[in-house]
């Protein structure tokens, strides 16, 4: 059955017409209770959902759409293993890599967990000998430049957490990431570093991505310039891979080679092998306490009833707002300068995800699926684009995070960005009416005939919905739950909308094309015919180009 003709759904369409022109500021008004009421802890997470166009009834047939949908029993089919990825036949499992407690994780009548801890103590070792100096380069140097080369789930995720947890980071070593097959990326990296004491991580599953395969050649090929011996390549260059025969026709020792599994989607990654450039950069314990945050919230998905559990109540508001109020785009506004790169990761984790628009059973959906997720530093973004926010033709749910530790911090600093993001958040919500700023107006001395006509561009419509999430601290700990709470959240979403959060087949046509025009661009010939606008944009390149030798 299509989500549209669940009974729960129709239930939801009717609600929305009784509460769709009610104002928040007047359910305020009417319970003064609806902040604690609509507030929940878990860990070192808080969030306040109470400036959401909801009430009891809203929250009560959202969990009716859940349980329709047989919420439950799709996630313990995730925990428990079962190949949920029914588009390549895969479970998803990124959640028995931060498991913590002793039970088996059985997958195709195996347990996976003795490989997930075996892995795991590999690299705790090798970023051990790194960090205390053990591990040499080839002149008998220290490492302290750490080159992180991989693209998508292999580069945002670790980039992400390395430059959220700075602070914690090793204060010898450099950490660098490098994605971008622009050769101009790793060029800027690469003039920053010495071969004798740089260590680059290739990240590539199937060690053949072209992006990463590409930088990481040029790489190989910079280091080979300085050291000219291929045996040196040993003890510069380590790959997080399953492919052992191309690891080793590069030139790695397969004994420095960290394998993750296929269970474990890119986007899902940060949590293995991927995220060996974690624990070299912040160290083994940190990068432990990262799991064990992520663990715990885990914990309270699989188990905390949903009209508890926060990542449930974060996904049913969110496809409140999608399927029912038509808002196409959801913003991540961070107020803290360490999680300026969270937006782009929550991108990818949530875009790729659930930017689908076929059924598991095949059929194309006849309601809207993932919005498309975008955002900035809350701080700068009230400077740019908080305005069309405030004042726009639009509907744009926010997620608003702050941390309520002030260590570290400036005098002065903290308090000015926390007032600057709960005001927000209640401007969203009450807005201001056409009395509140004609009235105001008129108190600075305005006289009347231009008080009102300069009212109408003062006016917030508000009722604009906003979620708060507050981390105590920005910690390994608390960080590891904000991540695998966005993890559930989308899940939890996909499994309602009906559609596999798992794979991407959406990037596969691009990737496909660029082989025939790459070809094309290099040697002059094309094995398929292109319509005439790239066949134009092809020619013009290579006119541009012609007679210039190009060393590829």
């Amino acid at each position: 059955m299509s989500l549209t003709t669940l009974h729960a759904f129709k239930a939801l369409e009717t609600h929305f017409q009784d509460l769709k022109h009610a104002h928040m500021k007047d359910m305020f008004a009417r319970d003064p209770q609806r902040a604690t009421r609509y507030f929940l802890k878990v860990g070192d997470l808080s969030l306040d959902y109470s400036k959401n166009r909801i009430d009891d009834e809203t929250l009560k047939l959202l969990r009716d759409l859940a349980e329709e949908c047989a919420l439950k029993r799709k996630i313990e089919a995730m925990f428990s293993g079962e190949k949920i990825n029914t588009t390549e036949g895969r479970a998803v499992l990124h959640t028995a890599l931060r498991k913590q407690t002793q039970e088996p994780v059985m997958l195709d009548g195996q347990d996976v967990m003795p490989k997930v801890r075996e892995v795991l103590a590999r690299m705790a070792d090798f970023s051990d000998a790194l960090r205390c100096g053990r591990w040499l380069g080839y002149t008998n140097q220290i490492i302290t430049d750490v080159v992180n080369i991989g693209i998508g789930g292999s580069d945002l995720g670790a980039l992400m957490v390395c430059k959220a947890l700075k602070r914690y980071a090793h204060p010898r070593l450099n950490m660098y990431f490098v994605s971008n097959v622009d050769g101009i990326q790793i060029q800027s990296v690469l003039d920053k570093i010495h071969p004798e004491t740089t260590l680059f991580i290739v990240a590539s599953k199937t060690f053949s991505t072209q992006e990463t395969l590409t930088n990481a050649l040029s790489a190989r090929a910079w280091f080979l310039a300085h050291a000219h011996d291929e045996t040196h390549i040993a003890k510069h260059f380590v790959a997080l891979s399953t492919n052992k025969q191309a690891v080793q026709a590069f030139g790695i020792d397969t004994n420095n080679m960290f394998e993750f599994w296929n269970w474990v989607g890119g986007r899902y990654s940060l949590w293995s092998a991927i995220g060996l450039s974690i624990m070299i950069y912040l160290g083994k314990e940190n990068f432990y306490a990262l799991l064990q945050g992520a663990f715990e919230m885990d914990q309270h998905f699989k188990n905390a009833p949903f009209e508890h559990n926060m990542p449930v109540i974060l996904a049913l508001l969110g496809i409140w707002y999608v399927n029912f109020f038509d808002a196409g785009s959801h913003l991540i506004a961070p107020y803290d300068q360490y999680l300026r790169y969270f937006p782009r990761f929550i991108q990818q984790l949530d875009m790729e995800s659930n930017g689908k628009r076929t059924t598991l059973g095949g059929e194309v959906v006849d309601y809207d699926t993932g919005p498309i997720i975008w955002g900035d530093i809350g701080i700068n973004s009230q400077h740019a684009f908080f305005q069309l926010l405030h004042q726009g033709t639009h509907l744009t749910p926010i997620d608003f995070i702050a941390s309520l530790s002030k260590e570290g911090n400036l005098p002065g600093h903290h308090e000015i960005l926390l007032s600057n993001v709960f005001a927000q958040a209640e401007a969203f919500m009450k807005g201001k009416d056409y009395k509140e700023a004609y009235t105001q107006l008129l108190e600075k001395g305005m006289p009347d005939t231009q008080a009102r006509a300069l009212a109408p561009h003062r006016v917030f419509s508000g009722n604009r919905p906003s979620n708060m999430l507050l981390l105590d601290a920005i910690t390994p700990k608390s960080i590891g739950s904000l991540v695998a709470l966005y993890e559930h959240k989308i899940f939890v979403q996909g499994a309602i909308w009906d559609i596999n959060s798992f794979d991407q087949w959406g990037v596969e046509l691009g990737k496909e094309l660029a082989k025939d025009i790459l070809t094309q661009l290099r040697e002059g010939s094309a094995q398929n015919p292109h319509d005439s606008s790239t066949q134009h944009l092809i020619n013009l390149y290579k006119t541009y180009n012609k007679g210039v030798l190009h060393a590829d």
